[in-house]
């Protein structure tokens, strides 16, 4: 199994640190031909495309561009996030060290096509390494005329919080990283309360492709609902942990068969909420219509404990939550507890009963993402791993009558 590399395709073949090479690679001929093209026609372009957001929501890219363009403000912004702080992922910093001016060409067309002057980068506090050399690129696209805005880079705290859009835009107003209620949506009133689009890293790194060589071109890889690539970060007990970037509907088990997966028995695709794929269903296309998320993936063979992994997912969710909902803040709590029970023998026979109950609660009624989906992992391992539960909790009662 090859892959299909549109993401990648320049990483490890420019120097990023030297913008000459990019230029010489064709680098910034999509931003120049953006700009004779107008806003409207390069939104149209992206949305004939078909690309989504590559941050896991999946949310149609050309769309929102297009309700930004029309919001009007004299004042707008792109936001980058490259905060991901999703458990398992690490594409986006590979992006960053290897083919930064791509990334910033993605941002110069953006802004461009919404009508904005200025954009933010918001880095991942635990990638400060990563600055001076993403500094060092803007600074060589700004000298040498090729942007046409001003792009600020601003540093998270470590917050996981912080990856959903409406906390990471309080946090670059130096407030504290909570979601916000909705509507407003960013495209109407975002950063500072004017029309802001936010795309991931990966997200912008495709705009460049598809202005060079065409919305047909794009729209031709992947499946119909799904066009394109996606990159994947994999992790876990694999030989060969890595990035590496797939056509779109490609199956779970190319993937694994690249990075040297054995004896495999879960699979987490989506980070710490993604959904959970048994050994049996690696075939699974990987496309938004099946299960996708952030593209972090993370393979336990058959000596994990399903339990244990469910625990330890859910003790950093419960960290990470910022505290502001009720059935988020609580809810993980309460999970924690019983499964922390669990893991130590103590489970108890409507421990089951419990977990289903407040997981449908936390996911209808929790203010942002991250309590909406906690409960993923939890209730795909009662899916696929019943039994695991069940027999813990058989063995805690009797050990309990032995006493």
């Amino acid at each position: 199994m090859a892959e299909t590399r549109i993401v990648l395709q320049l990483c490890e073949t420019i120097d990023p640190g030297d913008i000459a090479t990019y230029v010489k690679r064709d680098g910034f001929q999509a931003l120049t031909k953006a700009r004779a093209m107008g806003p409207e026609a390069v939104i149209a372009e992206i949305k004939a495309s078909g690309l989504k957001g590559r941050g896991g929501a999946g949310f149609p890219c050309g769309a929102k561009w297009e309700l930004a363009r029309s919001t009007p403000r004299d004042e707008k912004f792109v936001i980058c996030n490259a905060d991901e702080g999703e458990v398992g992922t690490f594409k986006d910093r590979y992006i960053i060290q290897h083919d930064p001016f791509s990334l910033i060409e993605g941002i110069g067309i953006a802004a461009h096509a919404i009508g904005a002057r200025k954009a933010y980068i918001y880095l991942r506090g635990e990638y400060h390494y990563l600055l001076d050399g993403l500094k060092g690129a803007i600074d060589q696209a700004t000298s040498k005329g090729l942007l046409g805005l001003t792009i600020e880079i601003r540093e998270g705290a470590g917050a996981y919080i912080c990856g959903e859009e409406s906390a990471l835009m309080n946090s670059i107003e130096g407030k504290r990283g909570e979601a916000r209620f909705r509507p407003p949506f960013p495209p109407e009133s975002g950063l500072f309360g004017s029309p802001t689009i936010i795309n991931n890293v990966e997200t912008l790194m495709n705009i460049p492709r598809i202005i060079a060589k065409g919305a047909a071109w794009f729209s031709r890889i992947g499946t119909a609902k799904s066009t394109g690539t996606k990159v994947f970060s994999v992790s876990g007990d694999v030989e060969r942990p890595g990035v590496y970037e797939l056509a779109m509907g490609s199956r779970l088990a190319e993937l694994l068969e690249l990075a040297g997966a054995k004896d495999v028995k879960l699979v987490q695709i989506g980070g710490a909420t993604g959904g959970i794929v048994p050994a049996s269903m690696i075939n699974t296309p990987l496309s938004y219509e099946t299960v996708l998320g952030s593209g972090a993936v993370t393979v336990m063979n058959v000596s994990r404990d399903v339990i244990d992994f469910v625990y330890r997912s859910m003790e950093f969710l419960n960290e990470e939550s910022c505290g502001e909902c009720t059935p988020c803040r609580e809810g993980t709590e309460v999970m924690v507890d019983i499964l922390d029970r669990l893991t130590r023998g103590e489970g108890a026979e409507e421990d089951i009963k419990v977990l289903e109950e407040l997981s449908r609660v936390m996911m209808d009624s929790s203010l942002c993402g991250l309590g909406q989906a906690a409960p993923i992992p939890v209730l795909d391992t009662l899916k696929y791993f019943r039994n695991d539960y069940e027999n813990r909790i058989k063995q805690s009662v009797f050990l309990r009558t032995l006493r």
